[in-house]
């Protein structure tokens, strides 16, 4: 029965290159509701296994799943014509209604995460620089930059319920603690002679996330496996995933 859960909750998307983006945002809601996103809707299992299509012709990446239950996502789309790229953010409410809460914008979506804590703190990767940092954004929209440990490239980041984050560095499973003080669980989880992350394999870890004993778990999409890693950092694969699929969230 566990396994079952997990093959529903973990393979999301079936992609032939780890060079796309397929989504990450797979969330679970108080009625054992499940969400996740194929980066043209957003779909739901219902508790008795039955999918359905609840958000139709929308492009995210992400999704988020506050305490009552109300769902986030952003949809991106290119514009041809200005070759130029436009957002908006939506919220799915627990009552069903779908509604724009920041409006449609130009560019890249900045200053919003779907990475939030308890108290309301965003958090996104701040890849300006080659020095990247991870930046905290308050309910007051000040921003500051979250411990001082440098990271080469800074993966899709995951919330625990301890306030704690967790995240791919390139290929090095990353542990921040409230304090801001990194700690790198693993290294190199994906191959061990890639030294440097590339437009071709730095899509080659997906989600992170973790469980109430402390365990770690990451989509190693680019081996077809999820990860488990103890609280000493011993690594396990706990799960694999036949060709064409790739597990990407948990």
């Amino acid at each position: 029965m566990i396994m079952k859960i997990l093959a529903t909750i973990l393979f999301n998307c079936c992609i032939t290159i780890v060079m796309a983006h397929p989504g990450v945002g797979i969330v679970m809601d108080s009625k054992g509701n499940v969400f996740y996103t194929d980066t043209e809707r957003v779909l739901k299992i219902d508790a008795s296994g039955r999918k359905s299509v609840v958000i139709p012709n929308v492009h995210t990446h992400e999704l988020y799943l506050d305490a009552n239950d109300n769902l986030y996502g952003e949809h991106l789309w290119y514009e041809g014509s200005t070759d130029s790229w436009g957002h908006y953010v939506w919220r799915y409410s627990a009552a069903g209604r779908f509604e724009k809460i920041k409006p449609d914008t130009k560019g890249f979506l900045e200053d919003y995460s779907f990475a939030h804590d308890h108290l309301g703190n965003l958090f996104w990767a701040d890849r300006d620089k080659p020095c990247q940092h991870v930046v905290r954004m308050d309910s007051r929209r000040n921003k500051t930059m979250v411990g001082d440990a440098c990271f080469e490239n800074i993966r899709w980041i995951y919330v625990n319920q301890k306030g704690e984050l967790l995240f791919a560095d390139f290929q090095d499973l990353i542990k921040i603690d409230q304090q801001g003080k990194a700690r790198k669980v693993a290294k190199q989880i994906a191959n061990k002679r890639w030294t440097k992350s590339t437009v071709d394999n730095q899509n080659s870890v997906f989600g992170v996330w973790d469980d109430a004993a402390g365990n770690i778990y990451s989509a190693v999409a680019r081996n077809r496996v999820v990860k488990k890693f103890d609280a000493l950092g011993k690594e396990e694969i706990v799960f694999r995933t036949p060709e064409p699929w790739m597990p990407t969230g948990g």
